[in-house]
């Protein structure tokens, strides 16, 4: 009997009013927990309070502009960082496996979980690493980098869940096809029976 836990695929999104932590903050984020079949496993979202001293930057502020009701629903029930951040982290060591951040671009979503856990938890599960959708489907498509983007990506990859730039919804959306793809990875090339 093998004592080796499976791999949870934790699809995540983030909210921000800015390009980077520190000066900006990060509004919402929304974590769906996947096992490799697709079985959706375990959801985390919370809203956060902004950072002190910190500001919306102004390209940012007018995109939020156009997009209503996202804003309203990340500007609901806020929590301060550090216990949204201490919750977050309760939850990822409670999944029955070892958790892989996964994200669509990986760099801009696990910049700010990364930075908030360190920051207000003091620790991250994921180490310095996560997996990035977009360098996934370049290397299933043999594509080039600007050829990569999901208006690229082949249709069966996607379900039918909508993106709304509500943190949850687009983690649940993305989370789903990062297991097609990973679906279509292995029936590429099978895994190995350890």
């Amino acid at each position: 009997m093998s004592d080796h836990k499976p791999e949870i695929y934790v699809s995540t999104d983030v909210e921000t009013d800015g390009p980077i932590p520190g000066p900006h903050s990060m509004l919402s984020i929304g974590c769906a927990a996947y096992l490799a079949d697709k079985m959706l496993i375990s959801t985390f979202s919370a809203n956060l309070e902004t950072l002190p001293d910190a500001s919306g930057h102004p390209d940012t502020m007018k995109w939020w502009a156009t997009q209503g009701k996202a804003w309203d629903a990340c500007r609901a029930d806020c929590q301060p960082p550090e216990q949204a951040m201490r919750d977050y982290l309760a939850w990822l060591k409670a999944l029955p496996g070892t958790p892989v951040f996964v994200a669509y671009p990986v760099t801009f979503d696990f910049m700010f979980v990364h930075w908030y856990l360190m920051r207000f938890a003091g620790e991250s599960p994921f180490a310095h690493s996560g997996l990035d959708m977009r360098t996934l489907s370049m290397a299933l498509m043999n594509s080039d980098w600007t050829r990569s983007t999901k208006r690229h990506m082949p249709k069966h990859w996607f379900d039918p869940f909508p993106h709304t730039h509500v943190a949850l919804d687009d983690a649940i959306e993305q989370g789903a096809l990062f297991c097609n793809m990973l679906a279509e990875l292995r029936k590429k090339n099978p895994k190995s029976v350890d």
